[in-house]
């Protein structure tokens, strides 16, 4: 039997966009890409003439009767008049991370959708990747025991990235919400909701000199209004608690540091700005002489390398199968909450309830 596919249109032709469009093309196949458009109308018809595709309008995707889906590529600062388009022209949506780059917005996109019968989907999908999933496993298993907590430690290198992409200096573009993000969407997938966070916020460095040579403003002072650094302390409603800190104004390569902590043994994760990479654990052991190495376990699905359209392709099975969406605008949601709650504690250094919940999503394992 031909496998049925869902007609989806893509909204914004950046970076990010070839990776889905591959993907979305020639590896899920209930996914049939008909049409891209971008704030800038050659920046599509670029990519439709080099993927095979049509470009249009945003008005002609949004009236067009055959497509059913349509992918959100566009920065979080423009994401809610895009979804919102596509939602009142009867379209479900799946979006690139955070929903908005305000949690009224967010929360008001997700009551549409919900008002109108339709599926709102949000990056990150990379927690349906191999490394987490094969992590899910482990600790559905009972691997660690019963879990106390967590600690984690990322990086990044706001000269460069700064110079490189004018959306990080727009809203929605600071640590919190452009990379933080990823962090506690992998933490909630595997521990489920959040029930409170505290935090301190940095911005230390309000303008930044463009550093990279062949930008448009090369060598020129740019405006920085967005954080660059957190540090965080989350606890869950399960009880788990950890720490969790960024700081932006470091190294380029990001040194992910992710563990998790419990009565059996430690789990040694990877940057869940990924699908793959190994994930280990460190079994305890009773007598404190006998020293125990980690060992790297197998993984549970075949996405181990970039598969960014797994998203919308797990989008496409709900609609066409009704089974649960794993990266669901409850989620989404709840996560954005809590990056929000980060960010205002860090104003006023307190502890903030998260008063939002979801579902911990349905593991992906094929392996």
């Amino acid at each position: 039997m031909e496998q049925k596919k869902i007609c989806t249109g893509v909204i914004g032709a950046g970076a990010i966009s070839d990776i889905y469009l591959k993907n979305m093309i020639n590896r899920f196949d209930n996914l049939y890409v008909k049409s891209i458009c971008a704030a800038h109308l050659e920046s599509a018809q670029k990519k439709a003439q080099e993927y095979g595709i049509q470009a249009v309008t945003m008005e002609e995707m949004y009236e067009d009767p055959e497509i059913c889906l349509v992918v959100n590529l566009t920065p979080a600062h423009v994401h809610y008049d895009v979804i919102k388009g596509a939602l009142e022209h009867g379209k479900h949506v799946y979006t690139e991370k955070t929903l908005t780059d305000d949690i009224n917005k967010s929360a008001e996109l997700v009551q549409l959708a919900r008002e109108k019968g339709l599926y709102l989907g949000s990056a990150p999908d990379t927690f349906m990747g191999a490394a987490l999933q094969t992590a899910r496993s482990a600790i559905d298993s009972g691997l660690l025991g019963e879990i106390h907590s967590f600690a984690v430690s990322a990086n990044r290198n706001n000269d460069i990235l700064l110079s490189l992409f004018d959306f990080l200096r727009k809203p929605g573009g600071g640590i919190v919400c452009d990379y933080a993000v990823y962090y506690v969407t992998a933490l909630v997938s595997l521990q489920g909701s959040v029930a409170r966070v505290g935090s301190i916020v940095g911005h230390p460095y309000p303008t930044h000199v463009n550093c990279v040579p062949g930008t448009p403003l090369y060598g020129q002072t740019m405006d920085t209004p967005n954080e660059s650094q957190v540090n965080a302390v989350l606890q869950f409603e399960n009880g788990v608690t950890g720490t969790f800190h960024i700081d932006a104004d470091s190294v380029m390569e990001d040194q992910a540091y992710f563990t998790i902590y419990g009565t059996k043994g430690i789990l040694i994760l990877t940057d869940p700005n990924q699908f793959g990479g190994q994930v280990r654990f460190i079994p305890n052991a009773p007598d404190p002489a006998e020293r125990k190495e980690p060992s790297v376990l197998p993984g549970v699905n075949e996405y181990s390398d970039n598969s960014r359209g797994l998203g919308p392709s797990d989008l496409a099975d709900t609609i066409l199968n009704g089974t649960p969406l794993r990266p669901s605008a409850e989620m989404a949601y709840h996560v954005h909450e809590v990056l929000n709650a980060m960010l205002e504690g860090g104003a006023t250094g307190g502890f903030t309830d998260i008063r939002s919940s979801c579902v911990r999503p349905e593991p992906l394992r094929n392996c």
